[in-house]
């Protein structure tokens, strides 16, 4: 018994003995993987963080227009009707081919040569500002920045002084844009919408009629949205009035079972900023709409609990015709767009901010339209009864809005609120044989 204990405090010893030499090598690099896993020794080994590489001059500006050279001689190949496509490989689905030089721009990058890639960036920005500020000729405001920036740098290695050549540059934009401003020609006539929507779609006819035909019909202050097809052809949908995506909370509203919808004509609006879950709270109106046999529309951010169940019953007992639809959008948003059908059917948005609650209902809170449809997906108000210069007005303030911000976002929500209240949205479905046919 004494020899067997001796013998392993020996073992442990030894034991110890080897982690600790573990754990000295270690320091110098030496680790086995075995120690690693068994937790028995930890790397002391240090690392260091690349530092900053800085050149200057003329060096500096070379590695600069060669980024420069590089990308915009892959956009360039896009330049005009008869520029050729660019294949774009991506981390999921089939590659993209496209003509639109910003699109080729955003796709480039250099990795870790990162003196090319803040070159590529300087130019990169000069096509995002021009694809947001006019929609097309990015590859010529490409083209043209690789030109002035080429000069530039050869300006001043020949040793003029690199803040004259910007004032020069600057005076003669100046005069160019005055030049061009006189010589531009105003489109107007539906045949040149045609021919200019012609090229920007690639010389195809059938996609340039199909867009002066929706610029017809909603006007110049009109949305014209794209949408991919599901044939093989080219169709267009107008949407007249004011159309959001929400529809009726409950099947038991629809009046067509064969169309599964619920269309009113000469219906009435009840827009409620919250939610209506209190049956006592929707009573007055529920009574108003029976008693003058009014066709009620209830938008609210959701009708349940008592609320629902009370309409549904009498809309079934036949008493009563009223539909539930929750109310679009979310956030701030969502009460922009209650203000705007406000407006547009002359009612007024119920809401506790202001003063007014659901329980001290008065008709002349309703807005009217001549006719609404609404399915499970969406609901259309044609012919609402708002005054034409409050509508007028809303969309005045909806473009100084649209005028000031700068959030490429914000600007389409407006521009879809506009079109929505003074003309109307179309909607572009491009067929094609495959998805990446679609897509160019």
């Amino acid at each position: 018994t004494m020899m067997r204990r001796r013998c392993s405090s020996s073992a442990k010893n030894v034991a110890r003995r080897q982690a600790v030499l573990y754990r000295g090598s270690s320091a110098c690099g030496a680790v086995s993987s075995k120690s690693r896993r068994n937790n028995m020794v930890y790397s002391s080994s240090r690392h260091y963080a690349k530092g900053n590489e800085i050149i200057f001059g003329a060096d500096a500006r070379t590695q600069l227009l060669k980024g420069v050279n590089l990308l915009t001689d892959a956009v360039q190949v896009t330049l005009g009707p008869k520029g050729r496509n660019v294949l774009l490989d991506q981390s999921y689905g089939a590659p993209k081919i496209t003509k639109d030089g910003v699109t080729v721009a955003k796709n480039i990058e250099f990795g870790n040569e990162r003196y090319l890639d803040m070159g590529a960036q300087l130019v990169r920005g000069v096509a995002n500002k021009a694809n947001d500020i006019a929609g097309d000729g990015t590859t010529t405001a490409t083209i043209l920045a690789r030109a002035l920036f080429k000069r530039g740098v050869a300006a001043v290695a020949a040793g003029i002084n690199p803040m004259d050549v910007k004032r020069g540059i600057e005076h003669a934009a100046k005069l160019v844009t005055q030049e061009l401003e006189a010589n531009a020609k105003k489109v107007s006539t539906n045949e040149e919408i045609k021919q200019v929507a012609t090229i920007s779609a690639n010389s195809d006819e059938s996609i340039g009629g199909l867009i002066a035909k929706a610029i017809k019909e909603v006007g110049f202050d009109g949305v014209i949205t794209v949408a991919d097809g599901s044939t093989l052809e080219n169709e267009i949908e107008i949407i007249e009035g004011m159309k959001f995506d929400q529809g009726f909370v409950s099947r038991y509203f629809t009046n067509d079972d064969k169309a599964q919808k619920c269309v009113y004509e000469d219906a009435h609006f009840l827009l409620v900023d919250g939610k209506i879950d209190n049956m006592h709270a929707l009573i007055p109106a529920l009574e108003f709409a029976v008693k003058e046999r009014k066709k009620l529309v209830i938008l609210a951010d959701s009708v349940e609990g008592d609320a629902l169940s009370t309409m549904i019953m009498t809309k079934l007992r036949g008493s009563l015709n009223a539909c539930a639809v929750k109310s679009p959008g979310f956030g701030d948003n969502r009460k922009n767009t209650l203000q705007d059908i406000a407006v547009l059917t002359g009612g007024t948005v119920i809401s506790e901010e202001i003063g007014l609650k659901l329980e001290e209902f008065s008709p002349e809170w309703l807005g009217s339209a001549k006719k609404v449809t609404i399915t499970q997906d969406d609901t259309i108000i044609l012919d609402g009864g708002g005054e034409t210069s409050a509508i007028n007005e809303r969309v005045n303030q909806l473009k100084d809005a649209k005028d000031s911000t700068t959030s490429s976002y914000d600007k389409d929500k407006l521009s879809e609120r506009i079109a929505k209240l003074s003309s109307g949205v179309a909607v572009l479905k491009i067929g094609g044989a495959t998805e990446v046919e679609v897509n160019e």
